[in-house]
């Protein structure tokens, strides 16, 4: 891949990453980036959002709760919390999200399913004060 090809896949990735997670998230990944960490970001920027996010086959809202329930089945609680309110952001329902999270909890296991459901609820609960 060229040069050109690779910054296009890089900002094609920031828009998404921006559309799904919002600016501030976006924002804040990037401008704490350390030396050590900055290629990672990269890496999710152009890899990840440019690459995958951007391909025709699922719409956003699907990516979206596949993405809950992945996070859901590897416990990693930080990325849940980010991509529940991702979910909301792309027109995701409250309810379609606690479907997504028990249908996880069936095949991931109870323990999984209730840390799942704790932050779903603590990220829920932080877009409604905001909303407030």
């Amino acid at each position: 891949m060229s040069t050109s090809d690779l910054k296009s896949v890089y900002d094609d990735g920031t828009r998404m990453r921006t559309s799904v997670l919002g600016a501030d998230h976006v924002a804040n990944s990037t401008n704490s980036a350390t030396p050590f960490t900055r290629p990672a970001q990269e890496l999710v920027t152009s890899y990840c959002w440019g690459q995958v996010w951007t391909r025709p086959g699922l719409d956003k809202r699907t990516r979206s709760l596949v993405n809950v329930a992945m996070l859901t089945a590897l416990n990693q609680h930080h990325e849940l919390s980010v991509h529940v309110r991702g979910a909301i952001r792309n027109g995701c329902t409250e309810d379609e999200i606690q479907e997504v999270l028990l249908q996880a909890m069936v095949y991931c296991g109870a323990p999984a399913g209730l840390a799942a459901f704790r932050t779903a609820e603590d990220a829920l609960a932080g877009l409604r004060d905001a909303e407030s």
